[in-house]
C-alpha cells in the first residue's frame, strides 16, 4: 500500500469521524432520543423527558458531554458504575502509557532508521513522499546485518520490561481495588450460596427433601435453607412478555390525548381495525396472565436435579464450594453461585453427561465457524493487492488504474469489509457459549468473550498474515523451527493493512457504533410513527464479550508492530484516548450494570498481553534471522523465557484474588456480620432470593377485574 492510499483512509474515516461527533452532540440534547443516549436517565426517571417547544440551542453542536464524561474521578466513577467499569477503564489506560512509552520509542528512534535504509531499493525523494510505499518505514527497509538492527534489539528489551512493569502494577493495583470493594460491600446472596447440580435423587424422594436432608446432616451448625431449580423455560418467555405489556400499558395510561391511544391492531399498526390500545392490551394482559399462572401450576412438579444452597456465613459457603461434597465427583457438584439477577435461569441441564456433550459440540461449532471466516480474510486481502485483483476480475483494469479508486479500494475498503464481517460475530459466540451450561450471564460473556479474542487472533491477525501463501499453515506445522523465519517474513507485509484497520475499526466504528448508536437510532426512527414514543426503557447491559477482545486485539497490534511498524502506533494513541472517553460518557448514560465481578476478567487482559510479548518474541528472533543478525536472534531468545517466568509469577501472586476471596477476608467479614443487628433480616431474605422470577406471583394489577392472587403462591 502506497502513502497516499493510507492518507486516503485516514481522511475519509477523519471525515466520518468529524460527522459523527458532531450529528452525536445535536442528536443528544433532543428529548425524542432520550432512550437512545441516555436509557440509564431514562430507566431512573421511568418516562422520558418532554420538550419545552422549540430550542436553538439543541441545534448547536458542543463538547460539553467531553467534559462531563472527564470530571468524575475513579471513585466517583465506581460508586456511579461498578467495579467491572472501573477494570474495564483502566485497559485503556495501562494501553495509552504503554503504546505512549513504545511511540515515543518507535516513531522518534525506530522510523527514522527504517526509513533511511536502502534495502527495498528506493530512491528517497522527499518531494514525492505520498507516492512511497508504507514498506519503507517499516524494518524491512533497514539492511541485511546492519548495525542498526541493534538499535531495535534494545527497544524490544526496554518496551518488553516496561511493559512488564505496568502490568505489575495493574495486576497489584486492581487486586486492591477488587479487596477494597469487597470490605467495603453489604451482604450479598451470592457470598453465602452455592450452586448443587446432579443431585442424586432417590426413589420415594424428591429434589427439595434430599438437599435439606443432605446439608442438614453434613452441616448442621451453618446451612441455612435452600431454593430448588424447576424447568421453566416456557413460563420465561410469557412472564416476560407480559412485562412488556405491562411497561406499555404504564406508558399509555399516562398519555392524556385518547386520540393518541388509537392503533390498529395489525402488524406495526398498518393494518386491522382501529382499537382503544389501552383496552387492547389490557385485555391481551389479563389473558396472558391467566396462562402464565396456568404455567406455573405445571411446573411445580418439574424440578431439576440442582439447587441453590445457601449458609450462614461465607466462610462455610466457600468451604462447601472448594470441598467435594459425595463420593462420587459427578454427584453433588458445587460450583459458585451468581448474583441473583446474574442467573441464567435456562441454563440447568439433565445430567452431567449432557453438559459434557453441549461442550463438545460447542467446541466443534466453533472451530468451524473459524475454519469458514477465512473466506471473507482471502477476499479482503485481495483487495489489498491490486495485481491480485485484475487477475480475479480483469474488466476491472481500467477502473482500477484510476489513483483515487484504487487507494479507496487499497486502503479503505478491505477494513471495512473485514468489520462488517465480524460484526455478525460477537451474537453467534454468545449464543455458543449460552449452550455450555453456564449458570450465570456473567460466565456466558467471559466464555463468549475468551472465544472472541482467539477468533479475532486467529482470523484477523494469523490468517489475514499468513493468506498469501496457504502453504505456510502447512510449514508451521511440520517444521516448527520455521513459525519465527515464516511469521518475520509474513506480518511485516500486512502493516499497512492493519494501520488501515485501525482506522477504521478502531475509530470510525467505535464513533458510530458506540456513541452515536447508529443502528439502535434507526431502530427508534423506524419505531416511533408505530408507538408513538420510544418504549425501549431498560438500560443495556455493556457488551464486555466484544469489547474487550477489540481492545486486547489492538494492544496485540500495538506490541507486535511497535519495531516492525512503528507508524501504527500514534494510530493507536488516538483510539486508546477516543476509547477512554467515549466509554466513560457510555458507563455513565446508556449502560446499566447488570452484574458484579469485581473485576474478574483482568487476568483474561494480561494473559493476552503476555501472549502479544511473546508472539513479538518470536517475530523479532526470525527478524534478525532474516536480516542475517544471528548473534541478535540468539541473545532475544531469553526474552520470551523471561516474560513467562514473570508470566507464572504473577499468576501465582495475583490470580487465586481473582478466583476467590481469601480466608482472612471472608473470616473477617463474617466477623462484622455478627456485630451487625441487620444480619438476621438479611438471612430472611436469602431463603428467597434465588427463586426463580418465572414462579414469583405476577405483580401486575389486572385492567378488567382486579385479581391479582396466583394460582401458585410458592415453589421451593
Amino acid at each position: 500500500m502506497l502513502l497516499s492510499a493510507l492518507l486516503t483512509s485516514v481522511g475519509i474515516n477523519l471525515a466520518l469521524c468529524l460527522v459523527f461527533l458532531t450529528l452525536y452532540s445535536v442528536f443528544k440534547k433532543q428529548p425524542s432520543n432520550l432512550g437512545v443516549y441516555s436509557p440509564r436517565l431514562l430507566a431512573a426517571k421511568g418516562a422520558s423527558e418532554e420538550s419545552n417547544g422549540f430550542n436553538f440551542e439543541r441545534l448547536l453542536p458542543t463538547v460539553g458531554w467531553v467534559r462531563t464524561a472527564w470530571q468524575p474521578s475513579e471513585d466517583e466513577f465506581l460508586s456511579l458504575t461498578s467495579l467491572d467499569a472501573v477494570v474495564f477503564m483502566r485497559i485503556f489506560i495501562f494501553s495509552l502509557r504503554v503504546f505512549g512509552f513504545a511511540g515515543i520509542v518507535g516513531v522518534l528512534v525506530l522510523l527514522p532508521i527504517n526509513f533511511l535504509g536502502d534495502q527495498l531499493n528506493r530512491d528517497l525523494d522527499i518531494s514525492d513522499l505520498p507516492s512511497t510505499s508504507l514498506d519503507s518505514f517499516s524494518i524491512s527497509n533497514v539492511n541485511a546485518g546492519s548495525k542498526w538492527l541493534w538499535v531495535h534489539f534494545c527497544a524490544a528489551y526496554i518496551v518488553t520490561g516496561v511493559v512488564c512493569y505496568l502490568l505489575y502494577y495493574e495486576y497489584s493495583y486492581i487486586s486492591s481495588k477488587r479487596i477494597a470493594h469487597f470490605y467495603s460491600s453489604k451482604p450479598q446472596p451470592h457470598q453465602f450460596t452455592v450452586v448443587v447440580r446432579s443431585v442424586p435423587v432417590s426413589s420415594g424422594s424428591s429434589c427439595s427433601e434430599t438437599v435439606e436432608s443432605f446439608f442438614t446432616e453434613n452441616y448442621p451448625s451453618t446451612y441455612l435453607s435452600h431454593s430448588v431449580v424447576h424447568r421453566t423455560n416456557k413460563l420465561q418467555g410469557l412472564t416476560s412478555e407480559a412485562g412488556k405489556l405491562y411497561r406499555k400499558l404504564m406508558r399509555l395510561r399516562s398519555e392524556t390525548n385518547t386520540q393518541q391511544r388509537l392503533r390498529r391492531e395489525g402488524c406495526w399498526g398498518l393494518c386491522g381495525r382501529k382499537v382503544d390500545a389501552l383496552d387492547y392490551y389490557g385485555k391481551k394482559l389479563d389473558d396472558l396472565e391467566d396462562n402464565v399462572r396456568m404455567e406455573q401450576t405445571s411446573v411445580a412438579g418439574k424440578d431439576v436435579a440442582a439447587a441453590f444452597v445457601s449458609f450462614k456465613s461465607r466462610l462455610a459457603a466457600a468451604v462447601a464450594f472448594h470441598i467435594q461434597q459425595g463420593e462420587n465427583p459427578i454427584e453433588w457438584v458445587t460450583e459458585r453461585a451468581p448474583e441473583p439477577q446474574d442467573v441464567h435461569w435456562p441454563f440447568f441441564s439433565a445430567s452431567f453427561m449432557k453438559r459434557w456433550i453441549s461442550k463438545l459440540v460447542v467446541v466443534v461449532a466453533y472451530t468451524a465457524l473459524t475454519v469458514l471466516f477465512l473466506i471473507p480474510v482471502v477476499v479482503v486481502q485481495g483487495l489489498t493487492n491490486l495485481n491480485q485483483l485484475e487477475t480475479w476480475f480483469p474488466f476491472l483494469t481500467s477502473i482500477l488504474d484510476l489513483t483515487v479508486v484504487s487507494a479507496v479500494i487499497t486502503g479503505y475498503l478491505p477494513s471495512l469489509i473485514l468489520q462488517m464481517f465480524m460484526s455478525f460475530v460477537p451474537p453467534v459466540m454468545i449464543m455458543l457459549s449460552s449452550l455450555e451450561g453456564y449458570i450465570s450471564f456473567s460466565q456466558i460473556q467471559k466464555s463468549a468473550c475468551s472465544k472472541m479474542l482467539g477468533f479475532t487472533i486467529w482470523n484477523l491477525f494469523l490468517a489475514n498474515t499468513l493468506s498469501g501463501t496457504l502453504l505456510y499453515g502447512f510449514e508451521i506445522f511440520l517444521e516448527p523451527k520455521k513459525i519465527p523465519g515464516i511469521l518475520a517474513d509474513a506480518v511485516p507485509a500486512q502493516a499497512s493493512f492493519f494501520i488501515a484497520y485501525v482506522v477504521t475499526s478502531g475509530w470510525t466504528s467505535l464513533l458510530s457504533s458506540e456513541l452515536f448508536r447508529l443502528t439502535r437510532l434507526i431502530l427508534s426512527i423506524i419505531k416511533r410513527p408505530f408507538s408513538g414514543k420510544d418504549d425501549e426503557f431498560e438500560a443495556p447491559p455493556f457488551p464486555y464479550h466484544s469489547a474487550i477482545p477489540k481492545v486486547l486485539f489492538f494492544g496485540l497490534l500495538g506490541l507486535t508492530y511497535f519495531f516492525l511498524a512503528p507508524l501504527i502506533l500514534p494510530f493507536l494513541v488516538v483510539y486508546c484516548c477516543l476509547g477512554y472517553i467515549i466509554f466513560r460518557n457510555q458507563f455513565l448514560n446508556v449502560y446499566e450494570p447488570k452484574y458484579e465481578t469485581g473485576g474478574r476478567f483482568w487476568p483474561t487482559v494480561h494473559n493476552s498481553t503476555i501472549f502479544s510479548l511473546v508472539l513479538m518474541h518470536i517475530i523479532a528472533i526470525g527478524m534478525f534471522g532474516l536480516k542475517e543478525l544471528p548473534l541478535a536472534a540468539t541473545l532475544t531468545i531469553p526474552l520470551p523465557i523471561l516474560t513467562l517466568l514473570f508470566n507464572e509469577y504473577c499468576r501465582k501472586r495475583f490470580l487465586p484474588i481473582f478466583q476467590d476471596y481469601p480466608a482472612e477476608c471472608l473470616i473477617k467479614k463474617d466477623r462484622e456480620d455478627e456485630k451487625d443487628p441487620t444480619i438476621f433480616a438479611f438471612y430472611e431474605k436469602l431463603t428467597t432470593a434465588y427463586r426463580d422470577p418465572a414462579l414469583m406471583p405476577m405483580q401486575h394489577p389486572r385492567s378488567t377485574d382486579g385479581h391479582s392472587s396466583p394460582l401458585l403462591q410458592s415453589v421451593v
